[in-house]
Formats: structure tokens, sequence, C-alpha cells
């Protein structure tokens, strides 16, 4: 019941936007509008929130985040290389399937999760997966997306356009300014802090009400069997790459992860791909395709995430 209660709003806020775009009060296409909300404004104040308001030596912890971002570098380089040499899918689509094996839902699934399995530590391992996801592996992905965009130019020529069009991401710049806050140790004042956690609040339910009318019209009975790959190796691949690199690197000298860090570490991996997803994939025709593989993935890992926490649970 204590899980049903964490993810059974995720359902019914999904099942919301599905509904509200059946029924059409709105069109398929004002979900493009919600996404842009989204990316623009509500999910940059929760990053922004969640380094600015912790000091910065209750964020960073070296073994948690080499063995997270390793780990999910591990199964990027897996699943791109799975897509190209083994399914002759195209760079695009390859770079999307990476991107939805390697990046968790940290923020809108994990943290409340976290605040169930292991409290005391919930918040420093959201703070560590927004540097690592936010720093790293989205520049990284959205990167190789523009440089299948444009036509698979120079390597070094689509860097320097995607690092021009990164520096102008909302996200990343919500992730400067807060490591600049909590690094400057500066109090912001209250009207600032509430207007942010305004914006912040709506990034959860407004990206899900999105996704749910982006499933709108898609035919989940003959799209869902070329997903299950991709929602295997995130839901039990991502958890378990991170696992590894954990056990690792101790032996070459990094000092241990607590134990609470090292499951939360497990459980961010464990999660579904990130709720804007779709919303991202969208600029670049994969909206449909990355739309299923979220539902499936949503749908599957209240099994695998039930078995995950049981794994962890204390004792």
């Amino acid at each position: 019941m204590d899980i049903l209660a964490i993810t059974g709003p995720i359902y019914l806020v999904v099942l919301a936007g599905y509904l509200a775009t059946r029924m059409g009060l709105f069109a398929r296409t004002d979900m493009q509008v919600f996404g842009k909300f989204v990316l623009n404004l509500a999910l940059p104040a929760l990053i922004f929130n969640a380094l600015a308001q912790r000091r910065i030596g209750e964020i960073l912890h070296p073994a948690y985040l080499l063995s997270y971002l390793i780990g999910s570098l591990l199964m990027l380089a897996l699943a791109y290389v799975a897509g190209r040499k083994l399914a002759g899918l195209s760079r695009t689509r390859s770079t999307f399937l990476a991107m939805g094996v390697s990046c968790s839902n940290s923020s809108f699934i994990g943290f409340p999760i976290l605040l169930l399995m292991v409290a005391p530590v919930a918040g420093v391992a959201l703070g560590l997966n927004v540097i690592v996801e936010n720093l790293v592996m989205l520049p990284i992905l959205l990167a190789m997306a523009e440089s299948a965009r444009d036509g698979g130019g120079p390597w070094r020529q689509a860097m320097k356009q995607s690092a021009l069009r990164l520096m102008r991401n909302p996200m990343l710049l919500a992730v400067t300014a807060g490591l600049v806050i909590s690094l400057a140790e500066i109090r912001l004042p209250q009207p600032v802090v509430r207007t942010v956690n305004l914006f912040a609040q709506a990034s959860g339910s407004v990206s899900l009400f999105a996704i749910g009318g982006t499933l709108f019209g898609l035919s989940l009975s003959s799209g869902w069997q070329r997903v299950i790959p991709q929602v295997l190796a995130k839901l039990i691949g991502h958890p378990l790459a991170v696992l590894s690199i954990a056990s690792l690197l101790p032996l070459l000298g990094v000092a241990p992860m607590a134990p609470e860090l090292k499951a939360a570490a497990l459980l961010m991996a464990a999660m579904p791909m990130l709720s804007i997803y779709p919303i991202l994939a969208q600029a670049y025709g994969e909206a449909d395709r990355s739309a299923t593989a979220l539902l499936i993935c949503m749908v599957v890992s209240f099994f695998t995430l039930s078995a995950w926490m049981w794994m962890v649970r204390p004792g």
C-alpha cells in the first residue's frame, strides 16, 4: 500500500491527460505547449531548487557520483551500439534508445520512493542525480541528437553547434545558477524561494499530463513488443551496472558509500526513464516511440521496483 500510494497518483495524472485529450478538451498538439512550459520554466525551477537550497558539502559524494555516472555512461554506450549494430536503427533513434536506458526519473518517482526507503539521504541522492543527469548525461545525449539531426557532419562542428544551443538550455542554466548559489552560500529572499517553488511544484503534474495526452492515438498493441528490450535494460540493466561499479570502486581506492547511499544509487537507477523523455524526443520525431516505451516502463516498473525495494530493505 505504501508503494501504491506513491505510484498511484503518477498513473492517475497520466490517465487524466489521456482522457482529457480523448474527450476533446485538448488537442494532441496542445501537449507540445505543455512540454515547452515544463522544459523552459517548471523543470529548471525544480533543478535550481534542488541545488540552491543545499550546501555543496551535502551534495558531493565521490563514490556515489562515480558509481552513478560510470554506470549510466556504460548503459548509454551499450544501448547506442546495440541500436546501431544489432538492430540497425538510425543515429537519432539509437540516441533516444540510449537516453531511455541511461536516464532515470529521479525527481518525480525516485525522490518519493527514496523518502519511503532511505529518508535521511533522499535529498542528497536527488542533488547528486541532478548533477550527473543534467551536467553530463543530458548534454551528451542532446549533443548526439543534434549531431544526428544536422545530417552527420563533422563531430567537432556538431559539438560546437550543440554547445551553443545547450548554453541557452534552461535546464543547464538552472544547474549552473543552483551550484553558484550553493557554493556562495547565499540565502535567497523568501518571495524568490516561494516563486521558484510554485513553478517547481507544477513540473511533475504538467509533464505527466502532457505524457498522457501524447499517448492518445497510439496503437500500443502493435508497438509494445519492440520496446521491451529497452524497458528491461532500463529497469534491470541500469541498476546492475551502477551496483557493479559501486562494488569495484573500493578496489581502486575510492572510499565506499554508506549502505543507505548505495541503496539510493541502486534505486535511482531502477526508476523508469525520465518523465520528459517523450517531450525531449518530440523535437526529433521520436515522440510516439518514446511515449510507448515510457508507458510500458512505468507499468513494468511497479513490479521490478517492488523487487529492488525488497532487496535493499533495512536488515
